[in-house]
């Protein structure tokens, strides 16, 4: 599993063609009769946006990480693993890495409840206009991804929560022109 995890997170357009290939398949067995390649470049086409999204976020994390993907993936396995990096320069990138992820899941709360609405409102929508078999599938489908991100979103959390925590523990922060420091003001 942590070769399979290494891959992915090497090569991010394998992470992307699997993402609309399972996206494909999905459609495909909620709406059947359609060719599959016009549901594979229909869900790539409607998935453009958030590929984007992942490249640009992909290469910020690598320039907070030193410009490498293997150093990103090394810092990503030890803030999976709760492990607080010794070197002070790994450190200093971890934080920044850190912080980065923080700033940008500072929203996540909100965003996971617009998309259990949207899920909802899209699901209902789908019991007054299709089948027994499309709302089934989609209810399952929406319950099990927002459980899904749910969870994971909590569990990410705490770990960016607790890798700050032992990072300022680490290099106590210097008050600068006798400001207090981040510490003190909590």
């Amino acid at each position: 599993m942590e070769r399979i995890r290494d891959f992915l997170a090497r090569h991010l357009w394998v992470q992307i063609a699997l993402s609309v290939l399972a996206a494909s398949v999905l459609v495909a067995l909620l709406y059947p009769g359609r060719s599959f390649a016009t549901v594979v470049l229909r869900t790539a086409l409607m998935s453009a946006g958030g590929i984007c999204i992942m490249v640009i976020m992909r290469r910020k994390e690598k320039r907070a990480a030193g410009g490498k993907t293997n150093d990103l993936l090394s810092l990503d396995q030890k803030l999976r693993k709760g492990e607080v990096p010794q070197d002070p320069q790994e450190q200093s990138t971890m934080r920044d890495l850190v912080a980065q992820r923080l700033h940008r899941t500072r929203h996540r709360v909100a965003a996971l409840i617009f998309l259990a609405v949207l899920f909802t409102t899209v699901t209902v929508g789908t019991a007054f206009t299709a089948g027994p078999r499309q709302t089934i599938g989609l209810t399952v489908l929406s319950v099990g991804f927002i459980a899904w991100m749910i969870y994971f979103s909590n569990l990410q959390n705490r770990r960016l929560h607790t890798m700050r925590e032992a990072l300022e523990e680490r290099v106590p922060s210097v008050a600068t022109s006798g400001a207090p420091s981040h510490r003190a003001s909590e």
